[in-house]
């Protein structure tokens, strides 16, 4: 057997260490949560190839003692709890102390950490686990934490890393998610030495949204609040995304427990139950969703990343979030506008001034050929800088070899020559005026004052007219009360488009339905609440021949079904007879129906649907509506107009397409220059 002894402390914390910190995303997220847990108001966070090569977290929190600053390193240190009882009630986002012990493992770390109204701060650098300075230092109030080369001492697991793209996304994600579940502390990531977003730090959820994700999508969202008295005290808040703008994945599903990030399945579930029937099949719908409850409820020791939680009773959590969400979704108007993209400017280009290059005179010693060509040349050979001087006549006295004197240029002026430093480069940029006068001065070499640089005219910005008050604002608070107004306008059917689209108009809005959607909704709700009392009997009674279990699901949801508009004759069992049916489905396919009916209702019965026949009602609604080209009167077309625009629930069909959009007088005025922006 072989012998069995203790491990080594350093190859220990290795192995510790690959349990918590997996990626630079691991590290940045620990880092993070410390800092909060700090009570720091500002964290900042910086990333160079992704983490790998360099991570820094800045905080302004309280710091750390520098007598306890090497008992932060040691595994299973903290200071957020310390009796068993304590993991009953944990608000704090650490208590395990095994974060800093795992980083320094498998890092080179560095620290620079001062209390507040302390004199000097302290100076900790650790690597690989090995202590290699601890000195007095001056730094500001707060700590700084400094991770370089990730996993250098641990080259298998760094063989694991993704390319540091990947890894710096990952980690913004990780951050993105913390500065969403405190928005009341101000974040900000640099990455590559650019900063990528900056939260302002105002406490309002919406603000931290807009600074992380952008105007497009905070502007579709719709504001959640929701105090359950009968769940315990369970309190949701946050925002959820319209159905129409539904997202291709989850990856923008964002729950919050007891201000921690967590994936829940449990709340997964919940928000896709309240969304059913209004987004279509592939789509999930987006949120920021944060939920509080008792931490005596929830269980945050169950992964290793406290990414996972488990609750104690699961139902009362999914009742809280379907219900908040339901409740926003039924509570807001689901009504979308016309999406005209904004023709941008081109950028106004500067002006291109030609390239200056001064011509300056240099003397110099004349050839033997500084005459000008003799007649009969090229008369395109251009003229010479000199004129040719006139001749004179050698005297007799004269020496023969006495050289000939210099000629001197006509034409020009003397020019004193000076000494002076050599020439400034003449730049490539557009010059203003005072430096082109400057240049064609320099290049005649004239002594001319400098030309004064005269102030530009000020342009007086054409005056934009005010919004039209239906031109919805960004803020969904606002936003639902602007639409509230506009529904309170009666509207008035215009046309018909394509004999499928109703045009119509209420106050400054015009108005466009789909007709066979918004139909197909408003049976789908009347199948729902059995409503359906237009009931036609059958002369003639639809036969079926029904399975002993098919026969009992449809015995058991008789009443259910009669609500519906439908009624069977069971007295010839196992052939079941339907007798009667919605007016709405008279002409339909009779004996598919009852088989249907009879398929969906065993369904329900072995696997029990929130929704019971939802998907069986879909089928029904969407064959028994309006089809797209048929020809309906203005007075029928009225009739559903009006249904629509007064009825909240008729805002998608029940595969998830818009039934309606607005388009604002504002907005057909502008794309028509009307209005200039």
């Amino acid at each position: 057997m072989p012998e069995i002894h203790v491990l080594p402390k350093e190859i220990a914390e290795l192995i510790a260490a690959g349990e918590v910190i997996e990626r630079p995303a691991s590290v940045l997220k620990e880092l993070t949560e410390n800092a909060i847990d700090s009570g720091a108001k500002r964290i900042t966070a910086e990333l160079k190839r992704g983490g790998v090569l360099y991570l820094r977290v800045t905080d302004d929190g309280c710091g750390i003692a520098p007598e306890q600053v090497r008992t932060a390193f040691l595994r299973h240190a903290t200071s957020k709890i310390s009796t068993a009882e304590d993991l009953e009630t944990i608000f704090t986002l650490g208590f395990r102390g095994e974060a800093l012990a795992s980083i320094c493992a498998v890092s080179r770390t560095e620290v620079l950490t001062r209390q507040p109204g302390a004199e000097y701060g302290t100076h900790y650098r650790i690597e690989g686990g090995e202590e290699t300075a601890f000195e007095q230092s001056g730094c500001p109030e707060g700590t700084t934490v400094v991770v370089r080369d990730l996993f250098y001492n641990v080259p298998v697991r760094a063989g694991f890393l993704k390319k540091d793209t990947a890894e710096g996304n990952a980690a913004a994600n990780i951050f993105q998610k913390i500065a969403l579940s405190h928005p009341e502390i101000s974040f900000r990531l640099i990455r590559e030495n650019k900063t990528e977003f900056v939260t302002p730090g105002d406490g309002e959820l919406y603000s931290a949204i807009y600074a992380i994700f952008g105007k497009d999508f905070a502007r579709d969202l719709l504001p959640v609040q929701y105090q359950g008295q009968e769940n315990g005290g369970i309190t949701v808040g946050g925002y959820v995304m319209k159905p129409l703008y539904a997202r291709p994945n989850r990856s923008h599903q964002l729950f919050f427990i007891n201000g921690r990030s967590v994936r829940s399945f449990t709340l997964i579930s919940a928000i896709e139950e309240a969304y059913k029937t209004l987004i279509m099949t592939g789509k999930y719908p987006a949120c920021v969703l944060t939920v509080t409850v008792s931490p005596r409820i929830v269980d945050v020791n169950m992964h290793p990343t406290k990414a996972e939680v488990r609750f104690s009773d699961e139902k009362r959590i999914y009742n809280a979030v379907y219900f908040a969400v339901l409740g926003a979704l039924e509570q807001h108007n689901l009504i979308y506008e016309f999406q005209i993209p904004e023709q941008e400017k081109p950028a106004e280009q500067p002006p291109v001034m030609p390239k200056i290059t001064p011509q300056i005179y240099t003397p110099q010693r004349p050839k033997q050929d500084w005459f000008a060509p003799v007649a009969g040349t090229d008369s395109n050979t251009p003229a010479p800088l000199f004129e040719k001087r006139t001749e004179v006549p050698h005297t007799q006295s004269a020496a023969p070899s006495a050289p000939a004197p210099m000629p001197e240029p006509v034409s020009r002026p003397a020019v004193p020559v000076q000494h002076t430093a050599p020439q400034p480069v003449v730049p490539k940029s557009p010059q203003k005026p005072a430096v082109t006068e400057a240049l064609k001065a320099f290049s005649n070499l004239t002594a001319q004052p400098a030309v004064p640089v005269r102030p530009m005219p000020e342009t007086v910005p054409a005056e934009r007219p005010e919004p039209s008050p239906q031109e919805l604002p960004d803020e969904p608070e606002a936003r639902n009360e602007a639409i509230s107004a506009i529904r309170r306008e009666k509207i008035t059917v215009i046309g018909e488009l394509f004999e499928n689209y109703i045009l119509a108009e209420a106050g400054e809005q015009f108005v466009m339905i789909d007709k066979h959607a918004a139909h197909e909704r408003i049976l789908f709700e009347r199948f729902r609440t059995r409503e359906c009392r237009d009931r036609q009997q059958l002369l003639t009674p639809v036969r079926v021949l029904l399975t002993a279990d098919e026969l009992s699901a449809l015995q058991e949801q008789q009443e259910t079904l009669l609500g519906c508009g439908f009624t069977f004759d069971f007295s010839e069992a196992p052939v079941v007879q339907l007798t009667g049916v919605p007016l709405s489905c008279a002409e339909l396919d009779l004996d598919q129906i009852a088989a249907d009916l009879a398929a969906n209702c065993l369904k329900n019965q072995v696997q029990p649907d929130m929704h019971l026949l939802d998907d069986m009602f879909h089928d029904l609604a969407c064959k028994a509506a309006i089809r797209a080209g048929t020809h309906n009167t203005k007075e029928e077309l009225q009739s559903l107009a009006v249904q629509v625009w007064e009825n909240d629930q008729i805002r998608h069909c029940p595969h998830g397409r818009p039934v309606l959009f607005l388009l604002s007088k504002y907005q057909i005025e502008k794309q028509f220059k009307r209005i200039q922006n």
